[in-house]
């Protein structure tokens, strides 16, 4: 009998105290699984028309525009990946913008420092402001993949009538919404633009208000009729950039018209008996393969026993938190365009560099982050994102995530078409000498990733998963894989699990080390957030092993972010799919029939 096989969940039978009280939810047909139950039927009726997964993914991420705009919009950027069954080939696509070309490090640091070298751009900056990418991620994704049974109109009517005729707001959209209240009304202060968009009375809705987006509603007519030039050309376009340039931003009509996505080829590493997909840099997927590769080699080594580690124990806990930061401090190094730098991916994720950096790990203590680097391979925390995913009656999957960023990304409105611009641009830093440095027309460190994961013995399809929340995406989705492929959860047991995560310090503007991006080791301490559910003598037996550890209960539980997972349980020849949502969100898995 194989370790697979033999593998059992290590856990007592209450193991969660904050079980959701979802069960895990099968489909023969098809499955969509997202943070919003509206948006869940966007996609149904897609597929309900002969669409495919990719088709009802971008229906589904259209319509989350409308219901949950505080997390993403078409003022943002996407990523997919998606598999086809027939060919069992993995394809991707970077649907991420560029920085305005005009715009420079000196620019910045004139604007907001006295002409003096800077660290970051402010997050509300309007400098911040990228190119958005979603809106060409969705119709290169819908050309090249799509099923050709529905048009790019009918895949974003549902989003539009949602606009149109509204809607009533959701519980933890609503929470995130009134905590943006007051940066919408600064970054805005001609009330009027957000009036009857974005607030109501002046006020940011409530669980269970019913609103209106008209303006929006507008704009997915106009992207329905005109394609990419619908919005990168015309008069979406010129709204945008009248906003930008009337707060002295260099982005300008060239930078949107010529902006293009990138199709991809991900990049995987093999953990056991499966093999993880990630879309390669700028997105921030390598930090998960980097992790799960360490911990890998440490089972390898005899380091650890992957097999006899107790569920959520002290030990456990550390193996994945020092394999993450470990995994942070390359990304820092080597998340960036690789339209400006080389990346070397093959050697990142080659065996010996994965065991060279498995050597950094010490059972019996946390890493010295004065002594640790980013590592040289020989050559050869928000949770303002929508993660969705789709599959259907082909066998085909879609894991697709969109977001702005921050709560409303930048917070400036665009009039008349009803959404924000993104902030993403605050992921550059303004250190020259390093890799993710801000230039102009290059695309910054990205936090968002969706994930697949495929049986090595033949390529079939396991699961499409992804975990939304900053920096939080790769560190949950390293806990998801260990919970779904070592200890057998079942989708829904796995996502009600307590988590942890990490975050810089909250001295981080005084000790901001200017590298990577903001992430979690960008300061001297990496704070280890814990959920409410594991056991207090964790928790001090990480405090012992030198973690600053910090218990999260309640509401603020959203650090850890928001998950989906579709899983192919097929079998005897009967296609099944398996799904969970996120108790942390007002989603749900929905099947289709």
């Amino acid at each position: 009998m194989s370790e697979k096989q033999n593998m059992k969940p290590k856990v007592a039978t209450d193991f969660i105290k904050f079980n959701s009280r979802r069960s895990t939810v099968y489909s023969t047909k098809g499955m969509v699984a997202s943070s919003q139950a509206l948006a869940n039927h966007a996609g149904i009726k897609v597929l309900s028309k002969g669409g495919n997964c990719v088709d009802a993914a971008i229906a589904v991420s259209a319509a989350l525009c409308v219901v949950e705009p505080g997390s993403t919009g078409i003022g943002g950027d996407c990523f997919s990946l998606y598999y086809k069954r027939e060919t069992k080939e993995v394809h991707g696509l970077n649907g991420t913008g560029r920085s305005a070309k005009n715009l420079t490090i000196q620019d910045i640091c004139d604007c907001y420092n006295n002409g003096q070298p800077m660290k970051r751009i402010p997050p509300e900056s309007v400098l911040t402001v990228n190119v958005p990418g979603a809106v060409a991620g969705w119709v290169d994704s819908f050309e090249k993949w799509g099923s050709g049974n529905v048009t790019l109109e009918e895949i974003l009517e549902p989003a539009t009538s949602l606009a149109e005729e509204g809607f009533p707001v959701c519980d933890i959209a609503s929470r995130l919404w009134q905590s943006a209240e007051d940066k919408l009304k600064k970054q805005n202060p001609d009330s009027k633009i957000i009036e009857n968009m974005f607030l109501f009375g002046n006020a940011a809705p409530k669980e269970g208000d019913f609103v209106t987006n008209k303006p929006l509603a507008e704009a997915f007519r106009v992207i329905a009729k005109g394609g990419k030039d619908g919005f990168y050309k015309g008069p979406i376009a010129e709204a945008i950039i009248r906003e930008t340039s009337s707060r002295d931003h260099k982005l300008d009509l060239n930078d949107l018209a010529t902006h293009t996505s990138t199709v991809v080829n991900p990049i995987k590493t093999q953990f056991q008996d499966y093999k993880v997909w990630e879309i390669p840099p700028n997105g921030q997927g390598l930090v998960a393969l980097l992790a799960l590769g360490i911990i890998q080699q440490l089972h390898k080594s005899g380091k650890i026993d992957l097999y006899k580690l107790k569920h959520n124990s002290a030990e456990y806990f550390h193996v994945l938190i020092e394999a993450t930061k470990i995994a942070f401090y390359d990304s820092d190094e080597y998340v960036t365009d690789p339209e400006f730098s080389k990346i070397p991916l093959d050697d990142l994720l080659s065996e010996s560099y994965l065991q060279e950096r498995a050597e950094l790990f010490n059972k019996d203590k946390i890493l010295d982050s004065s002594v640790i680097k980013h590592g040289v391979p020989n050559p050869k925390y928000k949770s303002d994102t929508v993660y969705l995913a789709v599959t259907d009656s082909n066998g085909d999957a879609c894991s697709f995530i969109n977001s702005v960023y921050d709560d409303f990304g930048s917070g400036i409105a665009v009039p008349d078409y009803g959404f924000c611009l993104h902030n993403r641009g605050a992921n550059f830093n303004l250190t020259p000498e390093l890799q993710n440095c801000f230039e102009g027309g290059k695309r910054p460190y990205h936090t968002i990733i969706p994930s697949l994961i495929t049986n090595v013995e033949d390529d079939s399809l396991f699961a499409a998963f992804g975990n939304m929340g900053g920096y939080m995406q790769p560190v949950g989705q390293v806990q998801h894989v260990l919970n779904l492929c070592i200890f057998g959860f079942t989708p829904q047991q796995l996502i009600d699990l307590p988590r942890f995560c990490l975050n810089a310090t909250k001295d981080k503007i005084d000790s901001d080390r200017g590298r990577g991006s903001d992430g979690p080791v960008s300061t001297a301490v990496t704070e280890v957030a814990l959920e409410d559910g594991i056991d207090s003598s964790v928790v001090e037996e990480l405090s012992k092993l030198g973690h600053t550890t910090k218990v999260v209960t309640g509401y603020n539980r959203k650090i850890f972010g928001r998950a989906q997972i579709i899983q192919d349980a097929s079998k005897d020849g009967q296609l099944i799919y398996a799904a969970g949502s996120d108790l942390r969100g007002d989603g749900a898995a929905t099947p289709f029939f």
